[in-house]
């Protein structure tokens, strides 16, 4: 493709494509991405990123790289990794050597390559990643405990593993000098300056951030500006320092006490889409597919090496003291897809040893992509039959996320939770998202359609999605979300009485369809209202002496039936012109209006 503005423009439609493509089918987005890169380079030809990009192709890698450590390092809460047991924080440390070791070995014995560049594609490989963990949990849909393990090492993994790669990458470029002392020297410059600017830029961030020294519709820019002149300048300083710099940036600024980083990381959704996935297809688009075929039989010594040794090996030696039983275990190693930090991090490095010469340094992404598609490949197809096969998979999930933290929905919240249903309540007003922790209930603040929520919240435990929020505009997109990630069927919101209104206020009917909770006309005005007035909910347990046409009998108008229990414990959410015919041994959660006050 001559036009190198038709070429552009191709890869980001490309790249939508691929996202939308993989959301659909619900497999890891890195998986179309590289494959299109694959047909459109090296197969048919069409792309050519070296011609395309010339010089900039190296800085246009190096920058993305670095805004994907970047952002990978932000979510590196060290409370959080306490949070998640000590499995996660073995993993990302006992079990990151135990993985590199055994990949390090194999690679040099296996491909012949030499102990530097095997040592390199050993760090590249410990790396999982969430863009590919959270959509494989959704499949297989193990036991909690399990499906809480995998995601948070995905998440902690990534800039770990990534550090690791660079402090290796550093090592091979400062021994190219023979002189050991000056090998030491330059490995100690790199790491001593990328440490301390990394320190130095994360606080002085984190402190104008906090005392909003940048104004709010600047921040997300400035940060990310700030971030790659960091990168810059400890780059020139000393070279390759950059990547540990912003990687430590971020840690720095997500441990912070009082400084906010959500926004930035919800930045992250739209630069991932628009700039990381047209890199990996262009970075695919490089790939020299007679490299690939002239590796060899070795490779596949390799995969065996890393996904029947390295990982069952890294798994047992991170389990000891964590309860975990051997079932639990089994599949725990068998799910460590590779993803998208290991094809930056490896296209980002063969590129750098090729500049300065290094030989051999061209086998290292072939060797990645292949370990990349198989793992995923392999384990997307085959996690679920081997999660039943050793019987963790979750039953179907049974719980409610809920859109809203109105009062009302606290009310239904802290009702379900009393009879052990997960719940969680999502809210951008912080002040409902207070209110909600204050009861003890599970509550997420911010937008539940966003990557950070995917990575923070456990969707595996929610059947159903209940949208009682006031937000006209953004209740379409919720429900829309996760029809199209949880099926359908499984989203409900209030109606909002407005189908006959003015036209500017309809909405489609595919969308008024969804808008039949509970019961005709009960919309969030009335429910405020109602609570208001001091209604309540309650449970209501139904038997051979009290059956439901008792209990119509005994509240008529006055009780708004909600939610019924089966005699499984399985949930069913009342719907306006759906028929549930309640049996003995159900239980009813119904808001009840009093007597003395009319709504």
């Amino acid at each position: 493709m001559s036009d190198p503005l038709l070429s552009l423009v191709s890869v980001g439609l490309l790249s939508i494509f691929c996202q939308f493509l993989a959301y659909k089918i619900r497999l890891p987005a890195i998986l179309p991405l590289l494959i299109t890169g694959i047909i459109v380079g090296p197969v048919f030809g069409v792309l050519d990123a070296d011609a395309l990009f010339g010089d900039l192709l190296f800085p246009v890698v190096s920058l993305s790289v670095a805004i994907i450590l970047f952002e990978g390092s932000l979510t590196l809460k060290f409370s959080d990794i306490a949070g998640h047991g000590n499995m996660v924080r073995n993993l990302c440390s006992v079990g990151v050597l135990v993985t590199w070791v055994v990949a390090t070995i194999a690679a040099h014995l296996s491909l012949d390559l030499s102990w530097q560049l095997a040592a390199l594609f050993g760090a590249i490989v410990t790396v999982t990643g969430p863009t590919v963990i959270v959509p494989m949990i959704r499949t297989v849909r193990p036991k909690s405990n399990i499906a809480n393990i995998l995601r948070w090492e995905g998440i902690v993994i990534d800039p770990i593993g990534a550090l690791l790669a660079v402090l290796v990458y550093e090592y091979i470029v400062a021994s190219q000098d023979t002189a050991l002392v000056h090998t030491l020297v330059a490995f100690g410059k790199t790491v001593g300056m990328g440490t301390a600017l990394g320190l130095a830029a994360g606080y002085l961030l984190g402190l104008s951030l906090r005392k909003e020294l940048i104004p709010h519709y600047l921040q997300n820019t400035a940060v990310l500006t700030l971030i790659l002149g960091v990168f810059a300048i400890s780059n020139h300083v000393a070279h390759e320092s950059g990547l540990l710099a912003v990687t430590i940036a971020g840690m720095v600024l997500a441990n912070m006490k009082n400084v906010d980083v959500e926004d930035i990381l919800e930045f992250k959704e739209t630069l991932s889409v628009l700039l990381i996935s047209g890199l990996f297809i262009i970075l695919a688009s490089r790939l020299n597919l007679d490299s690939v075929f002239e590796v060899g039989s070795g490779v596949i010594v390799v995969l065996v090496a890393i996904m029947f040794i390295a990982r069952p090996l890294s798994v047992l030696a991170s389990s000891v003291g964590t309860g975990l039983n051997w079932r639990e275990l089994a599949l725990i190693s068998w799910i460590a897809p590779r993803g998208i930090v290991a094809a930056a991090v490896s296209a980002l490095f063969s590129l750098k040893l090729e500049e300065i010469g290094y030989e051999g340094a061209g086998v290292i992404v072939p060797i990645v992509f292949v370990v990349i598609i198989t793992t995923v490949v392999v384990q997307s197809l085959s996690s679920k039959s081997v999660a039943k096969l050793l019987k963790v998979r979750s039953p179907a999930p049974n719980g409610f996320l809920i859109f809203g933290g109105s009062k009302f929905s606290r009310m239904l919240a802290k009702e379900l939770k009393a009879h052990d249903l997960p719940v969680c309540i999502a809210d951008t007003n912080w002040d409902a998202i207070k209110e909600t922790r204050m009861m003890d209930i599970p509550a997420y603040f911010g937008n539940p359609m966003s990557d950070h929520a995917a990575r923070s919240l456990d969707l595996g435990l929610f059947g159903t999605v209940l949208i009682m929020s006031p937000y006209k505009q953004l209740n379409p997109m919720i429900a829309y979300h996760f029809e199209y990630t949880m099926g359908k069927d499984k989203v409900w919101g209030l109606t909002n009485n407005e189908q006959s209104a003015r036209p500017s206020h309809q909405v489609s009917t595919q969308y008024a369809q969804k808008l039949t909770l509970f019961a005709e006309g009960v919309t969030y005005g009335y429910l405020a209202s109602a609570v208001s007035h001091d209604a309540s909910v309650k449970t209501t347990r139904l038997s051979e002496e009290f059956t439901f046409e008792d209990y119509s009998a005994r509240y008529g108008d006055r009780a708004i039936p909600l939610i019924a229990l089966d005699e499984n414990g399985r949930s069913h959410a009342f719907l306006n012109g759906k028929d549930i015919a309640p049996k003995a041994g159900w239980k009813l959660i119904s808001l009840i209006i009093p007597e003395s006050e009319p709504v």
